[in-house]
């Protein structure tokens, strides 16, 4: 290729940049949506807090608040392990080669041939002949389209907010898995706790019922306190059979978040006989949630994309203009396509623009605009889900926390109740429906009082989750 030649072809090229408008897109500016959490007033239920979720510092591993070492093994495990998200880890490499692929849309295509044709052609000139030619030829050609309206680059933006909404729900994931591994071994916990309480209940009946047999033969008391004691014991027995079965399917559920086969994991510790006592509740205001809690920032991500299709939808109203450039050689010898007397070039401007296509692109906007509307009220719905989460996470924490305190008043007076039945029994001057009345009393108070622990530890997993959970990570937006 000749100097002038080379100038003329890289000159049509470079041309292709100048002509393009960056700023010239159609389709809507993105804004987001007016939400419920959109106020600077607190939220209803706050209550007294002294801490701010806006401070980022050690909180980016926010199970480790719990202060429980086996929770600590347990999320590890179930983050290294767990097929829920090694299957969101595939979704996000999808979503990350997407849109490389978006992005590589706006490059110049380059390509290169190298052919070689041979053919036979017959002619008549006053009698038959044939001639065979050989034609060999090597050509790179460059191809680009002419972004004028946006339409790649609002394909590229939105490949980029799926990416991200892809990252986010992952995140969200994260954090599902999280809150179930915790409130799984919590759940562990306080059934552990129960079955100690219920072989302890059977322990006591049977004490009680030895002395009702005794004072049957000694003929103080008649068959009737035998046959309710032995009732009263077995009873207890059905419910220990009940608590290890909840146990057992329990330790289940957790080897499946950990992939394990089920019932494969040796039993856990009994590490929360009684649950400490938890840090403050870290509080912002309600707008936070928007930048904090991932399933919100990927539903705005996905909006954010349901916005830049509506502009690409518009963009394929208007004409596509591609530059096409060729340069090579050709001749009928290999050794002659090397030679700059063989050489061949082109360049092509191709403009389309659709005339009619029986409203089919008009009809992509409509639905383009309609997915919008539609992303924009899964986004509202999931804000006001994500509020309502809150609040009924930080009633629950005072209204559990209140409850505590008359469930342990009602277990020290069921357990001084029983022990005064017991005593005056053996005295003779009081019933044996007394003696297990105050023992059914008792069990169910000490029952309520563990249960109540596990509640008020899964809700604070509840307000973990409600206000972000990981919310130390923060995503970036491609504007």
């Amino acid at each position: 290729m000749d100097i002038m030649n080379t100038k003329i072809f890289w000159l049509f090229l470079g041309a292709s940049a100048l002509l393009l408008c960056p700023g010239c897109m159609v389709g809507p500016k993105y804004s987001r949506p007016q939400t419920a959490a959109d106020t600077e007033s607190d939220y209803y239920r706050a209550g007294a807090h002294s801490q701010d979720v806006n401070d980022f510092n050690d909180v980016d591993r926010w199970w480790e608040q719990f202060g429980d070492a086996t929770i600590g093994t347990l999320v590890n495990r179930a983050l290294e392990k767990n097929n829920d998200l090694k299957a969101a880890a595939a979704r996000v490499l999808q979503a990350q080669a997407a849109f490389r692929e978006n992005s590589g849309r706006r490059w110049p295509e380059v390509s290169y041939n190298l052919n070689r044709d041979r053919s036979k052609r017959s002619f008549n000139f006053g009698g038959r002949f044939s001639v065979i030619t050989t034609t060999w030829t090597q050509e790179l050609s460059v191809t680009y389209i002419l972004d004028f309206f946006g339409r790649l680059r609002r394909l590229e933006r939105a490949a980029w907010n799926d990416m991200l909404a892809a990252e986010a729900n992952e995140q969200a994931l994260i954090n599902s898995i999280i809150a179930s591994v915790i409130k799984a071994r919590v759940d562990i916990a306080t059934l552990q706790r129960r079955l100690a309480i219920e072989r302890g209940n059977i322990e006591s009946r049977r004490k009680t019922l030895a002395v009702v047999e005794q004072r049957y033969e000694q003929g103080l008391v008649g068959p009737v306190d035998v046959r309710l004691a032995r009732e009263n014991l077995a009873a207890a027995k059905a419910v220990e059979a009940d608590v290890e079965r909840s146990l057992a399917t329990a330790h289940h559920a957790l080897d499946v978040l950990l992939a394990r086969r089920p019932a494969s994991s040796p039993y856990l510790p009994e590490t929360l006989p009684d649950l400490p006592d938890l840090e403050p509740i870290p509080l912002g205001l309600p707008v936070a949630l928007l930048d904090r809690r991932p399933d919100i920032r990927a539903a705005e991500m996905s909006l954010r994309a349901a916005n830049e299709r509506i502009g690409v939808s518009i963009a394929q109203l208007y004409p596509d203009v591609t530059l096409v450039a060729g340069w090579g050689r050709s001749a009928d010898r290999w050794r002659d396509i090397w030679k700059d007397e063989t050489e061949i070039y082109s360049a092509l401007l191709r403009l389309a623009q659709p005339i009619f296509k029986g409203g089919q692109l008009r009809a992509q906007v409509d639905a383009s605009k309609a997915r919008y509307a539609e992303a924009a009220a899964v986004y509202s719905g999931i804000v006001l889900t994500a509020l309502r989460e809150v609040e009924d996470a930080l009633i629950s924490e005072q209204m559990l926390q209140r409850q505590l305190k008359h469930v342990e008043v009602r277990l020290r007076e069921a357990d001084a109740a029983e022990q005064l039945s017991r005593e005056r029994y053996q005295r003779g001057v009081e019933a044996i429906l007394t003696v297990l009345e105050s023992e059914r009393r008792r069990r169910l108070a000490e029952n309520e009082l563990a249960i109540l622990k596990g509640l008020i530890w899964t809700n604070r997993v509840n307000i973990h989750l409600a206000l972000g959970g990981d919310w130390g990570t923060q995503e970036e937006t491609k504007g």
